[in-house]
């Protein structure tokens, strides 16, 4: 019996030891390292991450979504119209204006298209969000339509306004603008309930529009986002709109911003406007079913 017992465990460790000898790791990987790439991704690469250092994400991670929201993702064909014009009329148009240098220094490092619209508890719409100068995600890109692109102040509202909005947090968040901006409407911010709030009644008492009332950033960002991509003669209306008073305290507020961007960025935001609105009345004349 126990010359048996000892030639079992003989027989165990031999066939460990023959077992372990097998086990030595292949230096051919189980998994796929390698990933295609379709025409988008290989345009997105081309044109935002190569030159720019940017990440333009339009396929579904949950890790860059607000997992607050009820969220789909982005329409493949529409994100990639989107990104012609997301390029077109913020980078190009900046790079334009200010070189391309500035925009590779200050554009953010990701780009977040989201399909849906992300829809607040007070039936609010998220439009977009920049989350510390590094990534700027934007909503609805479903609804880019061919209706809709046949329509400026649409698209304007729901991206390019969005965009410039947003990339004035993070070149604010660079360099702070004066303060002095705050203190014009102090007593007429009203935080959350600037939805509450129409455009007349938010003209009427300074503000370019609702949103701008809900605290002193918002108001920065929306006053340079609304001026570059508001014609002339719809900026004078909306002076109109604000009386005597309201529009002294819009003009009051612009001349800080026109000297902010002067003066810590060197860019003139007639400039930045002109290019803007030249380049937004050429968007008929871009195949957004190509990418070249």
């Amino acid at each position: 019996m126990k010359k048996y017992i000892i030639f079992l465990f003989a027989l165990i460790l031999t066939v460990s030891f023959t077992s372990c000898n097998n086990d030595d790791p292949s230096s051919t990987s189980i998994f796929n390292a390698t990933t295609s790439k379709d025409s988008l991704d290989l345009w997105l690469l081309k044109n935002y991450t190569n030159p720019y250092n940017v990440s333009f994400k339009y396929k579904w991670e949950d890790i860059e979504s607000d997992l607050t929201y009820n969220l789909v993702p982005a329409d493949s064909a529409k994100a990639a119209k989107l990104a012609i014009l997301v390029k077109y009329l913020w980078f190009d148009a900046y790079s334009e204006v200010a070189g391309e240098d500035f925009v590779k220094s200050n554009v953010p490092r990701i780009i977040f298209c989201v399909g849906s619209a992300a829809w607040n508890s007070d039936h609010t719409e998220l439009l977009g969000t920049a989350e510390g100068g590094l990534k700027i995600t934007l909503y609805n890109v479903n609804s880019l339509t061919d209706v809709m692109l046949e329509n400026y102040s649409t698209m304007n509202e729901y991206y390019f306004h969005t965009m410039h909005h947003e990339f004035t947090h993070i070149l604010n968040q660079k360099k702070p603008y004066n303060t002095a901006f705050n203190q014009i409407t102090e007593s007429g911010y009203v935080s959350g309930n600037w939805y509450q709030y129409g455009s007349w009644g938010a003209h009427q008492a300074g503000f370019i529009t609702p949103y701008a009332m809900d605290e002193g950033k918002e108001d920065f960002a929306e006053m340079l986002s609304t001026y570059v991509t508001t014609s002339e003669s719809d900026w004078d209306a909306i002076l109109n709109d604000a009386g005597t008073n309201g529009a002294a305290l819009i003009t009051e507020k612009l001349d800080i911003v026109r000297s902010y961007m002067k003066d810590s960025w060197n860019i003139d935001i007639d400039d930045v406007r002109d290019v803007v609105l030249r380049r937004a009345s050429e968007i008929s004349k871009l195949d957004l079913n190509r990418l070249n």
